[in-house]
């Protein structure tokens, strides 16, 4: 007891950080850690078991807490902080305040101590099951009074860790340069210098190799502001990727992860597999799932994401159920809503795993993910958290050219798809202009004939209420610039994220439907279906009263887009709900090669020899 007084002696006060809100407010800032005081009662007590996770190998196990205070209050709530020990005996030099005690670190979760016992007003005695997973270092639960705006510190718990903390985990999939290749990233402990990181890879049931990682790592000083440099900034381990080429079209493989320490001795993840991606043009049946705005959600229904991403778990569990039916999943920025609480990108990571460890998972970038001011971002507020890119760049493979430019092209099959970063300037005479054109432009329609832009924020139509009551019904300069593109290479479908809804128009140029049809388009479409598809996780946003003519289909719900194409030319699309899997809206395009080379506006030369 001795011991845990002194180190509770030394805890407390750091900087209020209000976290940076765009559909939404980050729970984890909610908390004003600057206010807490130490209040510890002899009388107060909570206790975590088990004390050790992992045992069996797992990376996600539950804690039960028993706890009891004297005074009760229905504003009680507990953090969970990692590491344990959460007091410092300095804090970074960019907060303000320069005298101890100090409390450097948000908690990584946080709940109401009333949460699953509701008599605990009355008897100060309570008991709460928690989720913890895999984050490479140990946790302690903490007991506040006084809310979350005038914390006071009654009790802290004793230490629970995970059996090997260091173990790689979380592996992503993500396809690389060229058709033929997969990479894996995953998430360690062990530094290149402690162990060498490797996949064991190869055909299912056939001859397995191994294929070396590089390792990669970033500390605080990477983050350009609070709260990702101050508060909200955890250690966030090694980063691993490794490159598997040369694979065959349509195959099964199967992989697992290792490290190989310098005496010779190994340890492993578990075993996994994955289809190889078609050769470009190759025919075969191919399934697209793209969505937006996920984030992430707590299984053990703690207040770190209530009531701010209520569909995330549910767009989870629905892909991880028909997991059978993808091919491949595109997540459209806002990835995990961290907004500068690193410790966020962990937990993300754990929840798609089921997912990304199985097919490839693409990225677009966000504003929650790279804006930052002064920075170069497009947008100059703050919706990062002081992360401007690091953590999704780190996080994740995507086949870029330039980690910070977050555009790119890969080809799935007879899908092209057109990945744009609405987060740097796309705007003709641009860099991101040039992709864009090239990328649409260097398609061959004859093998690859279904041609998808995707892009966070929207750049061509929606009647969310946010670009309503602008008067653009898009981001501004979003279609001015890009419509023209779009039109002359005969764009089919154009998904965007960032407004929490879903929406689709008719086919559409210059505001004018370029096709009466609704669910069975037959020939060209004439213009561009658009698609807004933000509501995987997040919480809702309204639409606008407007009804624009261009506007076929709107649900105020979470759900997700699926692309199912059969051959060259019959494509399914469908919406799906979060909440049940079922579809509410859909339609197909049945074509030929001779639809697609046919004029329409603006997608031709005005004169040919011919005329």
């Amino acid at each position: 007891m001795g011991t845990l007084v002194a180190l509770l002696s030394i805890i407390l006060t750091l900087v209020s950080l209000q976290g940076v809100t765009c559909h939404g407010q980050q729970p984890l800032s909610r908390i004003a850690i600057h206010q807490t005081v130490l209040a510890l009662d002899i009388h107060a007590s909570i206790k975590a078991t088990p004390s050790v996770l992992g045992v069996n190998g797992k990376n996600k196990e539950w804690v039960v807490l028993e706890y009891s205070v004297s005074n009760p209050s229905v504003d009680d709530w507990i953090g969970v902080f990692s590491p344990g020990n959460f007091s410092a005996s300095s804090c970074f030099p960019e907060n303000p305040r320069t005298f101890p005690p100090f409390l450097c670190t948000a908690p990584i979760k946080y709940q109401y101590a009333s949460y699953s016992s509701p008599h605990y007003n009355d008897t100060g005695k309570g008991s709460l099951k928690l989720q913890l997973i895999n984050q490479r270092s140990d946790f302690s639960f903490a007991l506040f009074s006084g809310g979350l705006f005038s914390p006071k510190l009654v009790a802290v718990s004793n230490i629970v860790a995970f059996a090997n903390p260091n173990a790689p985990v979380y592996p992503r999939l993500a396809q690389g340069k060229t058709w033929d290749e997969m990479t894996v990233t995953w998430t360690s402990g062990y530094g290149i210098n402690e162990a060498e990181p490797f996949v064991e890879w190869g055909p299912k049931g056939g001859q397995q190799g191994r294929t070396p990682a590089g390792t990669l790592t970033f500390d605080r000083s990477s983050m350009c502001g609070a709260p990702a440099r101050t508060v909200g900034w955890r250690d966030p381990g090694f980063i691993h990727t490794s490159f598997l080429k040369e694979l065959w079209p349509n195959t099964l493989y199967t992989y697992k992860l290792g490290h190989r320490f310098l005496n010779g001795t190994y340890i492993w993840y578990q075993m996994y597999q994955f289809k190889s991606s078609p050769y470009p043009g190759q025919k075969s049946l191919q399934r697209v799932v793209i969505f937006g705005d996920m984030g992430k959600d707590e299984a053990d229904g703690s207040n770190e994401y209530n009531q701010f991403q209520p569909g995330s778990l549910n767009t989870t569990n629905q892909l991880i159920n028909d997991l059978k039916n993808i091919d491949i999943v595109f997540h459209i920025g806002d990835i995990c809503y961290a907004n500068g609480y690193i410790s966020q990108w962990d937990q993300f990571t754990s929840q798609i795993e089921p997912i990304a460890s199985t097919v490839p998972y693409m990225l677009a970038s966000g504003n929650h993910e790279r804006d930052w001011p002064g920075t170069g971002s497009f947008y100059g507020n703050m919706d990062s958290g002081g992360e401007c890119g690091v953590l999704v760049q780190n996080m994740f493979y995507v086949p870029t050219e330039n980690s910070d430019k977050f555009w790119y092209s890969t080809d799935y099959g007879m899908f092209r798809f057109c990945i744009a970063d609405t987060e740097h300037d796309w705007r003709e005479g641009t860099k991101q202009y040039n992709f864009i054109e090239h990328c649409l432009a260097s398609v061959d329609r004859q093998k690859q004939p279904w041609l998808i832009f995707l892009a966070h924020r929207v750049l061509g139509y929606s009647s969310d209420s946010s670009y309503a009551d602008q008067g653009s019904f898009a981001e501004p300069m979003g279609r001015e610039s890009l419509q023209k593109l779009w039109q002359k290479y005969k764009v089919d479908i154009a998904i965007f994220g960032h407004v929490h809804n879903y929406e689709r128009t008719c086919p559409i140029y210059q505001n004018i439907c370029t096709n009466n049809e609704k669910h069975f388009y037959k020939g060209g479409l004439n213009g561009t279906i658009h698609v807004a598809a933000g509501g995987a996780g997040a919480s809702l946003s309204d639409f606008t009263r407007i009804q624009t003519k261009w506007s076929i289909f709107r649900d105020y719900d979470h759900g997700f887009v699926k692309l199912t194409v059969f051959d060259h030319s019959n494509l399914l699309f469908e919406y799906k709900k979060s909440r049940d899997g079922k579809v509410y809206d859909s339609f197909s395009i049945s074509r030929d090669y001779r639809d697609i080379l046919a004029c329409t506006v603006d997608s031709c030369p005005s004169m040919t020899l011919a005329s």
